[in-house]
């Protein structure tokens, strides 16, 4: 059991020492829980953080599963959903909506500050913890269009499912626990309140200052 996300960025600290000063690596928060996390990684670590904002699109009748997911400059759709073209006006659609929120969302919490560059670089991507994985697969996805050198992926808690899923889309996966029964991320913390715009904003811009 994690007390919050803080206590969770200090205890995956350890597990990514390895990349301590290391003038090539980024750490990417995915908000807004993860930036908690980020930036406790962004101060033991002495790297930079920067938020990537991805949003899966839901499926039409379960708009809880992703079939693909959304940047402000690309569009990955999961293999199985690319050819049903019944599938094409609702992608459309939901792309042209869900572009419009995160372009929103990076001038909130970007403000003056331009996202870093990953290209060639090695790339730590933080989430709060992973129940199904399909959201994630489908930001690292849209993290591979950039060309970085190295996908990292770093998580408190995982699901054995999830765990499998992602491994083998990435460079490295990094995980604190792997419990054998898993119903969701938040029975992992004892606090996991919803974090604030304001909150992750000031987080965000303090670990660059």
């Amino acid at each position: 059991m994690f007390e919050d996300r803080f206590d969770a960025g200090k205890k995956l600290t350890p597990l990514l020492k390895k990349y301590s000063h290391n003038p090539n690596a980024i750490i990417l928060a995915i908000p807004r829980g993860a930036i908690e996390i980020g930036y406790v990684l962004s101060k033991n670590l002495h790297l930079p953080l920067d938020v990537i904002f991805t949003k899966k699109i839901g499926a039409p009748l379960n708009p809880e599963y992703a079939i693909g997911a959304i940047s402000s400059k690309h569009v990955f759709i999961n293999d199985e959903f690319k050819h049903i073209p019944a599938l094409g006006p609702y992608i459309h659609e939901q792309t042209a909506l869900i572009r419009d929120t995160i372009k929103e969302r990076e001038k909130l919490y970007r403000k003056n500050m331009p996202p870093f560059d990953i290209t060639n670089k090695i790339v730590i991507i933080v989430d709060d913890g992973v129940a199904t994985g399909n959201t994630l697969l489908a930001t690292i996805a849209l993290v591979k269009e950039y060309h970085p050198q190295k996908i990292v992926i770093a998580l408190p808690v995982c699901s054995k499912e999830a765990y499998e899923k992602i491994a083998p889309m990435v460079d490295e996966l990094i995980c604190e626990r792997i419990p054998s029964i898993f119903y969701s991320v938040g029975q992992f913390y004892q606090r996991f309140e919803q974090v604030d715009d304001l909150e992750a904003i000031k987080l965000l811009h303090e670990a660059n200052a």
